[in-house]
């Protein structure tokens, strides 16, 4: 049985704490068949190159290439061009891999004859404050019903974590669209199912994933997330769904709520203060009931301050940021 050769590819920008760690788990993948892991180093204010260079001094497999852009899509279209693997499976800095996820993603891919797999993102916390945020992240309430946040059946889908590919498709699709810092995956997928491919989801192929360790970076994570998934929305008008816009709208509820609430106790008006009551009091009551779900009872008052932060900070950037490559 011959195995297609593969590259591991990976982009990352100031990642001292965890880079060694991270390509430590992908020197140890049980893959049978050949295997480059090509890392594309940004311009990194710590040791992140220093660390890449020395352990490609020492293992002939690991490549380093230079990201001078530092962005996402950017790096891993140069460590896709720095190689000519047959199967292209990306990795996160912050993401740990199981030693048999490579294995799993070229079986898939063999046996569904998809063009790109992949799993569930494992969110998964070490600090408390981490540990609300990834329960947060694997709860319908939090990130919505995505079978990579929340698991599922194994089957075709419209996007998928990280991603196993087959080189093929991205010579077909023209790999990585450089000018989406965020939400690259989704397009990307969204451009191979278009050309008539298939992107296929497996539980098999879970990966644990660090969150946020600060109520200021989930803020600005999910920011960014709103203002790009809006920037999808604006080039591919027909991937907009309730899903992705019920943030958005619970924002702009709130807002609401908040002006008839002033308006109604300024003016002493019952009327008013109840229609601003509603839509505050309603969210509120479902933070509520989804964190009693949600959490332990260490996780559970972390919860009433991670759900809003999520939930509005996406909203906002929806609504409110603007995309800039």
């Amino acid at each position: 049985m011959t195995h297609p050769t593969v590259a591991i590819i990976m982009a990352v920008l100031n990642e001292e704490k965890h880079i060694a760690q991270a390509i430590d788990r992908l020197l140890a993948q049980d893959y049978p068949g050949q295997t480059t892991i090509v890392i594309a180093v940004g311009p990194s204010h710590d040791r992140t190159a220093e660390i890449v260079n020395g352990i490609s001094a020492l293992h002939a497999n690991v490549l380093m290439v230079e990201n001078p852009s530092g962005k996402t899509p950017s790096g891993l279209n140069a460590a896709i061009a720095a190689t000519d693997a047959e199967v292209i499976v990306r990795v996160d800095g912050h993401a740990l891999v199981p030693n048999d996820y490579v294995s799993r993603g070229v079986q898939t891919l063999e046996s569904t004859g998809a063009d790109n797999v992949g799993g569930i993102m494992a969110a998964e916390g070490e600090s408390s404050y981490q540990h609300a945020v990834a329960a947060a992240m694997t709860s319908r309430f939090g990130v919505g019903g995505a079978a990579f946040h929340i698991g599922g059946e194994e089957g075709p889908a419209l996007t998928v974590y990280l991603g196993c590919f087959r080189r093929s498709a991205l010579d077909r699709v023209g790999g990585f669209d450089e000018t989406m810092i965020r939400a690259q995956d989704w397009e990307m997928n969204y451009r191979i199912r278009a050309t008539g491919g298939v992107v296929w989801f497996t539980p098999t192929m879970l990966v644990k994933y660090r969150p946020r360790s600060s109520a200021k970076a989930l803020a600005k994570q999910y920011f960014g997330y709103g203002t790009w998934r809006r920037e999808v929305a604006r080039r591919y008008p027909d991937t907009v769904s309730l899903r992705y816009l019920a943030a958005p709208v619970m924002v702009l509820g709130l807002v609401v709520g908040l002006i008839f609430l002033a308006l109604g106790m300024a003016l002493g008006n019952l009327t008013l203060l109840i229609l601003g009551i509603i839509p505050i009091g309603t969210y509120l009551l479902a933070v509520v009931f989804a964190s009693l779900l949600s959490g332990d009872r260490k996780s559970i008052v972390r919860l009433l301050a991670v759900f809003p932060t999520m939930h509005i900070s996406w909203g906002c950037g929806y609504l409110l940021g603007r995309a800039r490559a």
